[in-house]
């Protein structure tokens, strides 16, 4: 026996292939071989940059007893959450099912017919907190399996029937209208934290499509309350510790509810949709905090999470080395007065220590502080600050760096070209649109199959095993309309089409209009798993509906439209009761009230500076969803550019919705104003 690992993509499973554990990766032969023995499957469920992961995986998977009782009694099995989205779906579901909560690391026993009979999340080497030793449970499961079989086989038996009749109270098949709209920001405003920003208590995660939601409400109803509620959230995380003051870059949520202390892991996707909200926040409100946090947020994702194949990794570690060989939480982040002296000198280390909240009891652990922008009565040079900045990050950046989980997860890239793309175009950033190409160009090049099935990871050039589920083919085709609209190249729509095409064949369900996180061809689980709800990131039910609605109002697709107006129907449902946990359902919805919008601005060329002035217009309009389109008159690039000629032969932008289009313009301000616009700074 020997552990199978070696050879797998994905890091965090790499991460354990010295382990003495006899693992296995997911797979048909791992539960034969589970049959073969008449023992029962331990399944563990982690990711790359899961601190009580790495916890559990020191403890217990790299000791030789643990792991001879493993070896002995069980087959194990490794699940990366990220590469298996599905496989971590269903199992959570029946964790937080039978013990109220759930987490990673995962630890489920199954029967050899992947039946689950037993949960937890972490267990100790040794009991503590009521909670028994990781050793206990594994004798305590195998006495059950050895002794009382049919006991085992019960319990399983039930729990698979229970999750079967845990279906989703689908409401009905039609749209949120503007009451459950209503209704969704008066739930939003009630669970407010007009103290600190955010909703709820600590740990505090950033609503991310919540925001989104904010903003776009605000846009298309002027309600004041809902742009101040963004506004001020966004301004307390981009002050707090879990936005990173010096290299830019957010942090997974804070374990405080002021922002103050981040658990240290750096996602892509929360980078991606914070650095795509704080651009949307600039765009409404013209925030100089929000201009620079959305560009700090796209550098830092371009710098430190870019693969050498163009794509983005997924994670970089909450641990680090912190010099003295100890790997600990934060190590890499946070510092003492000391450190800023032998950094700065006295003088700029007293400055820099009141500017950024570094005390000498410290904020953290063992006296360091995280670093913060706290509101004061002060007011700081900032060119100072600026130098100050700039060599603390020098001295940063000969620490030991964190880990970086470099497999490539084809619909957090997807988040991640939309918020590139477009705050390239709106700040003048043509390089940052270029890193969104190129993100693009790899997806089609090696995640995209012959058949236009996407795959959902790949690692240094070579393509995972794994299918893409609906978040991937929704987040992909998001991030391409996204790109279509910035970059005026009509092949992202068709590619973003080919994707939306496999939504409706694979993962509709055609009687009810429901969608499934897994297509109908794709391995079979004991359940398809099928949940509209965000959790870090937009639900693939809902993100698809977005995409649909898109690329309908681009390509006038009918049943696109019908299948987004039909999937809108859970946020109806769930939207006025738990407007926190649809946020992206409730960003669409609104989308969809608006129209959306539909541009087509062409000029006599695409490098016509007045045809790009208007464009750039077109994209800093704030209506919800709107789409654009960008080219030459008669272009086959967009079927929107189709019919649409110059006005006196200069730059036009025709404007509809519902069917019905505003005259022609060649007024760049006339096209703000109809696009709900701010307006914009001479220069």
């Amino acid at each position: 026996m020997a552990n199978r690992l070696a050879h797998e993509t994905s890091p965090y499973l790499l991460q354990h292939a010295d382990n003495p554990v006899d693992w296995w990766p997911w797979s048909a032969e791992a539960f034969e071989e589970a049959r073969r023995r008449g023992v029962p499957v331990l399944l563990s469920v982690g990711y790359s940059s899961c601190h009580w992961c790495h916890v559990m995986a020191h403890e217990s998977f790299e000791d030789q007893e643990t792991a001879d009782r493993l070896n002995d009694h069980f087959v194990n099995i490794k699940v990366d959450r990220e590469e298996r989205p599905d496989v971590d779906a269903v199992y959570m579901e029946a964790v937080q099912a039978a013990t109220g909560q759930g987490g990673w690391p995962m630890t489920v026993f199954l029967t050899p017919e992947a039946e689950p009979f037993y949960f937890g999340t972490y267990f100790p080497p040794a009991p503590r907190h009521g909670m028994p030793s990781f050793r206990q449970v594994l004798e305590g499961v195998h006495q059950a399996w050895t002794e009382r079989r049919d006991e085992v086989a019960e319990v399983a038996g039930k729990i698979v029937r229970d999750l079967a009749g845990r279906e989703i109270s689908y409401g009905d098949s039609s749209a949120p209208g503007e009451q459950e709209l209503s209704q969704a920001l008066l739930g939003l405003t009630r669970e407010y934290d007009a103290q600190r920003g955010g909703f709820a208590g600590a740990p505090k995660f950033p609503p991310s499509m919540v925001l989104e939601f904010l903003l776009r409400h605000a846009a298309r109803t002027g309600a004041e309350g809902a742009l101040q509620m963004a506004q001020d959230t966004c301004e307390r995380m981009a002050r707090g510790g879990i936005y990173d003051q010096l290299g830019g870059g957010f942090a997974r949520y804070s374990v405080d509810r002021d922002w103050v202390v981040p658990h240290f892991e750096k996602m892509l996707y929360d980078n991606a949709l914070l650095c795509r909200v704080y651009a949307h926040l600039w765009r409404a409100t013209g925030s100089e905090l929000a201009r620079r946090v959305a560009l700090e947020t796209a550098d830092f994702m371009v710098r430190e999470l870019r693969t050498a194949e163009g794509g983005f990794a997924s994670a970089l570690d909450a641990d680090s080395d912190d010099g003295d060989g100890n790997h600990v939480e934060g190590a890499y982040y946070v510092w003492t007065p000391g450190q800023l002296a032998a950094a700065l000198g006295p003088e700029d280390a007293e400055l820099a220590a009141r500017c950024f909240g570094v005390t000498e009891e410290g904020t953290f652990e063992h006296g360091a502080s995280v670093l913060q922008l706290p509101q004061q009565e002060e007011v700081f040079d900032a060119g100072r600050i600026a130098g100050i900045k700039e060599r603390l990050l020098r001295e940063r950046a000969l620490r030991p760096a964190p880990g970086r989980d470099d497999k490539v997860v084809a619909a957090w890239n997807g988040l991640a070209i939309a918020a590139l793309a477009e705050t390239g175009a709106y700040f003048d950033r043509p390089d940052l649109v270029d890193a969104a190409v190129v993100a693009a160009d790899l997806l089609v090049r090696l995640h995209l199959d012959d058949r236009a099935r996407l795959s959902r990871t790949s690692k240094d050039g070579q393509v995972g095993a794994n299918a893409g589920v609906l978040e991937d083919y929704a987040d992909v085709a998001e991030g391409f309309l996204a790109l279509a609209s910035v970059t005026g190249e009509g092949v992202w729509l068709e590619f973003a089409g080919f994707l939306l095409d496999h939504v409706l064949a694979r993962f509709a369900d055609p009687e009810s209009g429901a969608l499934f996180d897994t297509a109908a061809d794709a391995e079979r689980l004991i359940r398809r798993p099928q949940d509209p709800t965000d959790n870090a990131v937009p639900s693939g039910w809902t993100a698809a509906a977005g995409a649909l609605l898109g690329y309908a109002a681009h390509t006038g697709s009918e049943p696109h439209r019908t299948a987004a107006e039909r999937a809108l129907g859970v946020v109806k449902a769930l939207g006025p009761r738990v407007p926190r946990f649809i946020g992206w359902g409730l960003a669409v919805a609104e989308a969809l009230l608006d129209g959306p919008r539909e541009v087509a601005v062409v000029g006599p060329a695409t490098d016509d500076l007045a045809a790009r002035a208007l464009h750039r217009t077109a994209l800093l309009g704030n209506a919800p969803g709107a789409v654009v389109a960008f080219g030459v008159p008669g272009g086959d690039e967009f079927p929107l550019l189709a019919d649409r000629p110059l006005r006196d032969g200069a730059p036009t932008a025709y404007v509809c919705r519902d069917f019905t289009c505003d005259a022609p313009t060649t007024d760049p301000e006339h096209l703000r104003a109809a696009l709900g616009g701010r307006e914009q700074p001479a220069g």
